[in-house]
């Protein structure tokens, strides 16, 4: 089964007292190459989110953020140092009246002194971090591969059907092909029979003329290479590795071959089946881009 390589993917997970959330999202990209947004605590966890999803996607470009909060409690600790408060107040109160001030000490005047208020950041369980990101990053991976898996299908549906267009393409071409090269070869015949009229010729060398035109205008070749590259596509598309190189090297392949048909097939049909031919193919190497 095919899979693209476009995605999404949230989950979280908690593990003692800490919580991660997790967010992936993936787009097409020549290879696997993931990108990070972690909070500055977790930055020692970098490495095993690269890896971790690096062994469940073979390509694409991967956006992985992390958000971390302790469960059930504040991420700093608050403290009030009371003595240091009661001495302020105490020496506020001494110097209002030393100095002869109106006004009475506000509980502001007193909190807003470095030192009587402290803010502690709550101590990151680091072991307990890695395991909750490690069980947010596989559901989140989980749901992304789901839905890459249902793009997919869809892609590998579109495929299929567009192969089929150009096997029967292919076929009309391969039936089309012995009467053509006859009527090719009697036509030419026909027209150095005009230009030569009252010229004597050889008919042998004339002949040998002939059969090299036509013989120009073969294509059995390039449909059996064809139909073997159709094969090997249609083999692909029931694998479950990634195929997206494979196909592209296919497609390139099958328009090659399209090409030379285009090139040698001079009847008016060819032409007409390789133009939708060539269709197909346009769509078909588009659609790939997006594959796994």
């Amino acid at each position: 089964m095919l899979r693209s390589m476009t995605g999404f993917g949230s989950a979280r997970a908690q593990v003692g007292t800490e919580e991660i959330t997790v967010e992936i999202r993936s787009v097409n990209g020549k290879f696997c190459e993931v990108k990070t947004r972690l909070p500055r605590e977790l930055f020692a966890l970098e490495s095993e989110v690269v890896r971790l999803v690096k062994e469940r996607l073979a390509r694409g470009s991967v956006d992985v953020s992390l958000r971390h909060r302790p469960a059930g409690e504040s991420a700093v600790s608050r403290g009030i140092d009371e003595a240091l408060a009661t001495r302020l107040a105490e020496s506020f109160r001494s110097l209002r009246d030393k100095l002869g001030l109106a006004g009475e000490v506000s509980l502001s005047d007193v909190i807003g002194v470095e030192g009587v208020i402290t803010v502690e950041e709550r101590t990151l369980d680091l072991a307990a971090a890695k395991a909750a990101v490690q069980s947010a990053l596989q559901q989140a991976l989980a749901i992304l591969l789901e839905m890459r898996e249902r793009e997919g299908a869809a892609l590998e549906a579109d495929l299929a059907e567009r192969l089929g267009r150009i096997r029967r393409h292919a076929s009309e071409l391969e039936e089309q092909a012995p009467q053509a090269v006859i009527d090719q070869r009697d036509r030419i015949a026909r027209r150095v029979d005009e230009l030569t009229e009252g010229v004597g010729l050889d008919p042998q060398r004339l002949a040998q003329e002939v059969a090299l035109l036509a013989d120009r205008s073969d294509i059995t070749e390039e449909l059996t290479r064809l139909g073997s590259h159709i094969a090997q596509f249609e083999d692909l598309l029931r694998s479950t590795e990634p195929v997206g190189r494979r196909l592209d090297f296919l497609v390139q392949e099958l328009n090659r071959e399209v090409n030379t048909i285009a090139s040698k097939a001079s009847w008016s049909e060819a032409a007409t089946i390789t133009v939708e031919l060539k269709a197909d193919l346009e769509r078909i190497r588009e659609q790939i881009q997006n594959v796994e």
